[in-house]
């Protein structure tokens, strides 16, 4: 990010502004500084004026549009008059009285010129004695007179050494006054808008805070053209502020609203201040404007279909001429080649639909549809104009749900391939009107699964869950007429049973919770949907396994659900077989059993390899794509696709950028409007990172939001690290072995020998060989169950720690490189330091890992203890952001000596706000839970053991803190 000043982004025009304030004698010159609203031309000058003014200089504002003399010189002259008036010498009477004489002598038209030449002497004069400078901002508000007047005075008066600074949005048409200042004035300097980088700094900035690169991107795509306008900016920032669309998430700021919904602010004069260049709009034309907003929030709509409106609906001269001309004139309105009209700022238009209208929205969209039914006929127009679609859905109960699913329906077979996604919603709108019973439903159910399938929109199919389970619970017509004990089969319905399974697949991979249909006891309707579905039993066994809930069925589920119907065959699609089913949800546990499911020979043991691999991490797509391979139609912008560009970013070492997919994961979760559950993986992954990188507060916060129910080797891997290194030494331990056994019961494998692994390590710090021996022990027993290329690395650098066996570690340290795991390594080469030859090579590798990972105290402890028992010498390298700074220390000291925030404020200069923010901060840094803990902390020296604290920094005691040294969250008896 670029280094901004006090006004981001402006640093060359706020040099250029200063040099031609402190141009002096026959070196004086006037700029002309022009942007358009909201492009900070204000802040520009005041930043200038300031550092001028530091300088020592004079800097005075002329004002002569904003009082009551009529427009022209005399208006002029009352604004030098004021500035005369500031101008403190001898001589100031004789010129006040000068311009006052002139001007009571030169009221007529004609005197203007000798006025003018009046003003510009006594300026002039008054500068040699007492030098100065001008500023003029907002010239467009200049009546043309008194521009026109300025414009003149500038080209054939200008006050000799006098220095001048104007600012005003550029000249439209027919403003002759402002166009004659841009004539007269020596340099004209443009504000271009600002560069993305820029964008982010202003920002950041603003909400005082890191943001999610996620964020700024939505932000600058909402804005459009607007979006390096500095004050469209802090506008979409204010309205997301005002609705609580912000997310906080280790320091960063994250969004948690759809990127249709940003928008500027609904305050309307500063809405037509920023998107009406020629002018504030009239009640009439906001009122119009957000009624034109409205109707293309849903469809697309062109000129073409308003001209062809039937009688009797707005016409042309009605609709066009007066609402869409206007728009379209001042920039606000686009129309391409295709005449699609469309809002050129996508926030504006979201602001303008959500201020009041009187315009009805859905009549013009029903008007639009009959315009071409009535001539075609429904099929024929939906088929030939498959965007009538949008406008059906759009149009409401306004059109007959007979006509309405004829248009929608050809719509979405006409459109199925070229416009897919427009397909899918038309489908989506008309399963809306469809009664569950309709002949059509099951076709309709079965074709927009299909496509959603093909082409990864998981939320698509998703959404299809409650037309389908009503479409499963509802009696056909047989039925109604046959009585209950009817049970024969209805076309189409078999289907349904493959739509099932779309809708299933897509809740996993949205991570939903658990994809088994619906509560079988709801009543009828979730007894039918389990009676009709079994296939979704299968895909529900995945959630276990991948960390989405239980692992064990609901009880009950098995006795109700009726036989099983065929599916789709092996191999025939992008949907799972049965015996694939068998294979994602089996690979978690023991080899037994999986030879009859596995592709033969070498693909089969290769398949298996990733598959526990990815089951390890509860990767949902990885393990899909590993089994699939090209028939996966991909993850899509699903919350399993995010998840596995995490672990695959995690594995390579690239934590920051892991991270950020963790941060977007979690605010997807919580988005209104996006049907994604929260990803446990992704939580315990990240809170993980934290602990390893020191950051036990984070940690904490991201652990807390898993539920205790789920049992994951992966959850339990990361409470382990979490727990030791709080200080938990006992209850880690042993907690994480019950989490093992618990694993172990369930079924879930893959993932254990994690766990195991880092016990050992512990029980190395802690120096428990016995400790050690059962986790080499568990490791052995886990290996033969399982036998994957992970719990073979995890035997061979156990038997390296345990029994000292170099070989052995070098083995698990190459098979390690060839999978790719950072971290893993990382342990390599810390457990072939504590028993190898050439301690301090792989001693100085350990450090470079742990320095690329960002490893915090808890390896450099671990670092540390071995460089102690061996006696070698650690290199020195902590990343910078692991100290605290000057002001955090200040802060510290200060809660420590009992200072309440108002104390805290009025000594820095801050506001209570910012002293709670960085309090808060502050506690996730250090680990510590109040101001109690940071205070104690302090006190007893533990920040700077944990090398939080910079060297020679003196502590609460009077003397220099010790080296870095085991903290409070290292073992007891290491410290």
């Amino acid at each position: 990010m670029p280094k901004c000043g006090p006004v981001v982004g402006r640093d060359s025009e706020i040099r250029e502004v200063t040099d031609t304030l402190v141009s002096t004698g026959a070196s004086a010159r006037t700029l002309l500084l022009v942007g358009g609203a909201g492009t900070g031309k204000t802040a520009v000058l005041e930043q200038a004026r300031r550092t001028v003014v530091g300088q020592g200089a004079r800097v005075l504002r002329l004002r002569c549009h904003d009082g009551a003399a009529a427009p022209g010189a005399a208006a002029l002259a009352d604004g030098v008059h004021q500035v005369l008036t500031k101008v403190h010498d001898r001589w100031s009477p004789a010129r006040t009285g000068a311009v006052r004489r002139t001007r009571l002598r030169n009221s007529g038209r004609g005197g203007e010129l000798t006025l003018l030449s009046t003003l510009g002497e006594v300026i002039g004069d008054a500068a040699r004695h007492l030098p100065f400078a001008l500023m003029i901002d907002d010239v467009e508000r200049m009546p043309s007179p008194t521009a026109s007047a300025l414009g003149l005075l500038l080209r054939v008066f200008r006050p000799v050494g006098v220095p001048m600074v104007l600012a005003g949005r550029p000249a439209h048409p027919g403003d002759e006054g402002v166009r004659q200042l841009t004539v007269a004035a020596d340099r004209l300097l443009e504000l271009p808008p600002l560069r993305p980088a820029d964008v982010e700094a202003l920002v950041v900035r603003r909400l005082g805070r890191p943001v999610e690169p996620a964020l700024v991107t939505a932000l600058v795509r909402a804005l459009g053209p607007m979006a390096g306008t500095p004050e469209a900016v802090l506008s979409v920032l204010d309205s997301m502020a005002e609705r609580g669309d912000f997310l906080e998430l280790d320091g960063h700021v994250c969004l948690t609203e759809p990127e249709q919904a940003l928008r500027l602010t609904t305050d309307v004069a500063r809405l037509s201040r920023l998107c009406w260049p020629a002018g504030p709009p009239g009640a009439a034309a906001l009122d119009a404007a957000a009624a034109v907003a409205r109707n293309l929030e849903h469809a697309e709509i062109r000129l073409d279909d308003l001209h062809l409106l039937k009688p009797g609906g707005p016409r042309r001269a009605g609709l066009v001429d007066r609402t869409l001309t206007p728009l379209v004139a001042d920039g606000i309105l686009t129309v391409d080649e295709d005449r699609r009209i469309a809002f050129a700022v996508p926030a504006l238009a979201a602001a303008l639909r959500a201020l009041p209208t009187r315009h009805a929205v859905s009549s013009l969209h029903a008007l639009i549809t009959r315009s071409l039914t009535d001539r075609l006929g429904a099929e024929t127009a939906g088929g030939g104009c498959p965007r009538l679609a949008d406008h059906v859905a759009a149009a409401g109960a306004e059109l007959d749900d007979a006509l309405a699913v004829d248009v929608l329906l050809a719509a979405a077979r006409a459109d199925a391939r070229s416009d897919w996604s427009r397909s899918v919603r038309a489908y989506s709108s008309a399963l809306r009107r469809l009664p569950p019973h309709d002949r059509r439903t099951p076709g309709v159910l079965r074709e927009s699964a299909e496509l959603s399938l093909r082409h990864a929109d998981h939320p698509g199919a998703l959404a299809l869950g409650e037309p389908l389970f009503a479409c499963l619970a509802a009696p056909s017509a047989e039925q109604d007429r046959e009585g209950p004990g009817y049970t024969a089969a209805v076309p189409g319905r078999d289907g349904l049973v493959h739509v099932a399974g779309v809708w299933a697949l897509a809740a996993l991979h949205e991570h939903r919770l658990p994809p088994c249909g619906v509560d079988v006891d709801a009543g009828p309707r979730g007894g039918a949907a389990v009676e009709y579905a079994p296939a979704v039993a299968g895909f529900g066994a995945l959630v276990g396994p991948y960390g989405l809930g239980p692992v064990t069925p609901r009880p009950g589920t098995e006795a109700r659900r009726g036989p099983a119907t065929a599916g789709p065959r092996p191999g025939s699609g992008p949907l799972p077989s049965a015996a694939e089913l068998r294979l994602l949800a089996g690979a978690a546990g023991s080899r037994a059993g999986l030879s009859d499911v596995l592709p033969p020979g070498a693909d089969g043991v290769r398949t298996l390899d990733l598959l526990r691999n990815a089951t390890a991490y509860a990767d949902l797509a990885g393990a899909l794509a590993c089994v699939l391979g090209d028939r996966y139609p991909g993850a899509g912008s699903s919350t399993a696709g995010l998840y596995h560009a995490m672990v695959s970013a995690y594995l390579r070492g690239d934590w920051d950028r892991a991270l950020a997919s963790a941060r977007r994961i979690e605010a997807r979760s919580r988005t209104r409007g996006i049907a994604a559950g929260p990803a446990q993986a992704a939580r315990a992954l990240t809170a993980d990172i934290h602990c390893a990188r020191g950051e036990l507060g984070y940690a904490r916060a991201w652990l807390e939001l898993v539920p205790g129910a789920v049992t994951h080797p992966l959850v339990a891997w990361a409470r382990l690290g979490v727990r030791y290194w709080s200080g938990q030494v006992e209850e880690a331990m042993e907690e994480a072995l019950d989490e093992v056994r618990r694993a172990r019961r369930s079924g879930l494998l893959s993932g254990i020998e994690k766990v195991l692994v880092r016990y050992l390590s512990f029980a190395l710090l802690e120096a428990v060989p016995r400790a050690m021996e059962r986790a080499l022990d568990e490791l052995e027993a886990l290996d033969e169950e399982v036998g994957s290329p992970m719990t073979r690395e995890a035997v061979l650098l156990g038997r390296g720690v345990v029994r000292r066996d170099v070989d052995s570690a070098l083995a698990a340290l190459q098979a390690v490189r060839r999978r790719g795991d950072a971290y893993l390594e990382l342990l390599c080469h810390l457990g072939l330091a504590e028993i190898g030859d050439d301690s301090e090579r792989w001693l100085a590798k350990a450090t470079r890992g742990a320095q690329a990972l960002g490893i915090g105290r808890a390896t450099r402890t671990s670092l540390g203890h071995m460089t102690r028992r061996r006696t070698l010498v650690l290199p020195r390298v902590r990343p910078a952001r692991d100290e605290l700074s000057e002001k955090d220390i200040e802060l510290t000291t200060m809660v420590s000596r009992g200072a309440t925030n108002r104390q805290i404020a009025a000594r820095l200069v801050w506001s209570e706000k910012t002293v709670e923010r960085r309090l808060t901060r502050l506690f996730q840094r250090t680990g510590c839970r109040s101001r109690v803990e940071l205070a104690a902390a302090w006190l007893d020296g533990s920040l700077a053991r944990r090398d939080l604290v910079p060297d020679g920094v003196r502590g609460a005691a009077g003397g220099s803190f010790p080296g870095p040294c085991p903290g409070p969250g290292t073992p007891a008896s290491r410290r």
